[in-house]
């Protein structure tokens, strides 16, 4: 007998050093990168090296009734045993004697998993041994819980799909937490025999191994008799789909940008995303096979993208919707006036009911014309601007100069290039630049939030430097007032967004921006490699599109903001005299020695003022003399160039002095 105790004791010693001798394979396996929305939904995912899609899970995502079919089924005794269940190998051995055939194999779940992670046999006795060794070492090393995980990443459903969540995704269309009794039979059937039961190619033989397992189910008493037949009754998917490709083209910039991460969860909503693609694809099928499209929605006040399409379809050769037109670099068209109405009524050239001559200009041999050939005469700004006029446009523009504007592009956020990468000319106004959709919603995220808003962002807890302020509040405001007014397309309703539309030259591209109270949206509609589309302009084009994208992104608009406190609404009869025209220079922009300077206080100062007045000392220009204190005039008719007024109040404050001749200076300051 002691012998005997000893033969044993020496036996075990040796079996469990054979185990722990055991080389285990690979249990990190490679998941497929995934990209998922706000809400921790998958946009993409990536296939593996080897293509297979592959999805990392953990036992908590996946239903917990089809864990309960899965272990009922395969491996009732999984939390009991150390790898090896020897009672099913005893009852797998008597049926095989009775039958004379391989009834039931006796694998558990481990050993599954063995054979899963060496892509091994269950047929031949050499391979069920190593598997049974493996699963021993693999019970010692890991958690039952790490185990389980290995089975739902690593299980095969068919096709390149492996793994519970690319199933149900595949399937079914939905993540695993949730699935009905038949979803979750025919998932726990397909791994024996994946491709012999796949239910889109041979749908008898599924039905057969899904009722099978329902079956059981029943008799186990975990499935009621009605819910069973209800479950046998429930059609078969008839075909296995593709995993979510949504917001494609930012995956991918995002995905390249940070290579080795597996999971980067983005800003945007998935439904929002979906509902933006599939509007964008059925506009750009109404305009033709050629035709591209691209959007973003953003919240300008957190600065956060909720929708980016890049293009109709990802996948379309004639469209070439591998394109990015978000980031594509094209001309805005007229979409970049606003910007520069802006600035002016900002450096007190002009006020939106300040009279501008449309007429004929000559600016050194360049002679801009209106869209349509005709000119207005005296007209106010609110009106040219609306109307989308190119003379008063340019006749800003040469007040402010091309490097001014081109250097407020940039500063809010716009990687304009010009063309040639020559020097800014007046045509920057009409579109003479590229831009991108992203740069325009940038710049038109900033109008929306009075002037400076936050830099865009697309991945969670990711944020953007803010780009500089472009403007005033006051001015800010102003232009989302006059661009309400715009006539909006049939059915929509007047004075819910200030927008604006563009149209390059040679009709390439088509644009439409705007904005609510709360999101900023872009359009961009042409085609990818260029050429013309004859006809399109973007008022006919992009702007319906704009409204209808506002329409699925929230069930009502929010209304645009009340102007701040310091903005002059008032008639032009009411504007202070060197307002109510505007007196554009006749030679090009260059500094002008008569101009008014401000030299006290400098630019950039911070002063300590204590409530009492505030000294301006001015040089150059011609008396009278108007000052503007953050958009709004507090004092008109001054001769003397040392001029003393009351504190604008402590904080940042913008000065602007205009002359009589209506050149102006201006200072930003900070009063303590």
């Amino acid at each position: 007998m002691t012998v005997l105790c000893l033969s044993v004791f020496i036996a075990g010693r040796a079996f469990d050093a054979w185990i722990d001798r055991t080389d285990l394979p690979l249990t990190l396996t490679e998941t497929s990168s995934e990209v998922l929305d706000r809400h921790g939904l998958l946009l993409r995912a990536y296939p593996v090296e080897d293509g297979l899609w592959r999805l990392a899970v953990r036992p908590d995502q996946v239903d917990a009734d089809f864990l309960a079919m899965l272990l009922r089924y395969e491996d009732k005794r999984f939390y009991d045993h150390a790898g090896v269940d020897p009672l099913a190998l005893i009852r797998a051995a008597g049926q095989a004697l009775g039958s004379g055939r391989a009834v039931s194999g006796g694998s558990t779940l481990t050993m599954q998993v063995a054979r899963l992670l060496e892509d091994g046999t269950t047929g031949r006795w050499a391979g069920k041994l190593r598997q049974m060794r493996v699963a021993l070492a693999l019970e010692r090393r890991l958690s039952k819980r790490q185990i389980l995980t290995l089975y739902l990443t690593h299980a095969p459903y068919g096709g390149a799909v492996e793994g519970i969540r690319a199933a149900a995704l595949g399937w079914f269309g939905k993540e695993p937490a949730r699935l009905t009794p038949a979803e979750a039979a025919l998932l726990v059937a397909l791994p024996q025999s994946p491709e012999r039961r796949r239910p889109d190619r041979f749908p008898e033989a599924a039905a057969q191994a899904r009722d099978r397992v329902l079956a059981r189910m029943q008799r186990q008493g975990l499935l009621s008799a009605d819910q069973a037949e209800a479950a046998r009754r429930t059609p078969l998917p008839h075909r296995l789909a593709a995993l979510p490709q949504l917001a494609p083209h930012l995956a991918d910039h995002v995905t390249a940008a940070r290579p080795g991460l597996r999971r980067l969860q983005l800003t945007v909503d998935r439904q929002t995303q979906a509902q933006m693609q599939q509007l964008l694809t059925d506009a750009a099928r109404q305009g033709g096979p050629d035709l591209s499209a691209a959007l973003i929605a953003a919240d300008h006040q957190t600065g956060e993208v909720l929708a980016m399409v890049g293009s109709p379809d990802y996948s379309a050769t004639a469209r070439r919707g591998f394109v990015d037109m978000t980031r594509a670099i094209r001309s805005p068209g007229s979409t970049l006036k606003p910007l520069v109405y802006g600035l002016a009524f900002d450096q007190g050239l002009a006020h939106p009911e300040t009279l501008i001559h449309d007429g004929p200009v000559n600016f050194a041999g360049y002679a801009p014309q209106n869209f349509d050939g005709a000119f207005r005469g005296d007209i106010r700004l609110r009106e040219a601007l609306q109307q989308s006029l190119n003379i008063p446009v340019v006749k800003l523009t040469q007040e402010l100069g091309p490097a001014r504007l081109l250097g407020a592009l940039r500063a809010g956020g716009a990687e304009a290039q010009l063309p040639g990468g020559g020097a800014p000319g007046l045509a920057l106004a009409l579109g003479g630049v590229g831009v991108s959709l992203a740069d325009l919603v940038q710049l038109y995220a900033g109008l929306a939030a009075g002037g400076q808003g936050p830099g865009l962002q697309v991945l969670q807890g990711e944020t953007s430097a803010a780009p500089a302020r472009l403007m005033s509040p006051e001015a800010a405001w102003h232009l989302g007032d006059i661009l309400r007014g715009l006539p909006v397309p049939p059915g929509a309703r007047a004075g819910s967004i200030a927008y604006k539309t563009g149209t390059s030259y040679g009709h390439r591209d088509a644009w439409a921006i705007g904005w609510d109270g709360r999101h900023v949206i872009g359009i961009w509609m042409g085609r990818a490699d260029g050429t013309p589309v004859p006809g399109i302009f973007g008022g006919d084009l992009a702007a319906p599109v704009l409204f209808e994208a506002f329409g699925r992104l929230k069930p009502a608009l929010e209304p645009l903001p009340p102007p701040p406190p310091a903005t002059l609404i008032v008639s032009a009869a009411e504007l202070p005299p060197p307002l109510r025209r505007f007196r554009p220079r006749d030679a090009a922009f260059a500094a002008d020695a008569a101009a008014p300077e401000l030299i006290f206080p400098p630019q950039g100062a911070r002063l300590a003022l204590a409530g009492g007045e505030l000294t301006l000392k001015l040089r150059g220009g011609t008396a009278p003399f108007l000052v503007l204190a953050n958009g709004a005039p507090v004092l008109s008719g001054a001769r003397s160039r040392e001029i003393s007024l009351p504190s604008p109040g402590a904080g940042f404050s913008s000065l602007v002095v205009v002359d009589g001749a209506g050149r102006s200076d201006r200072v930003d300051l900070r009063i303590d």
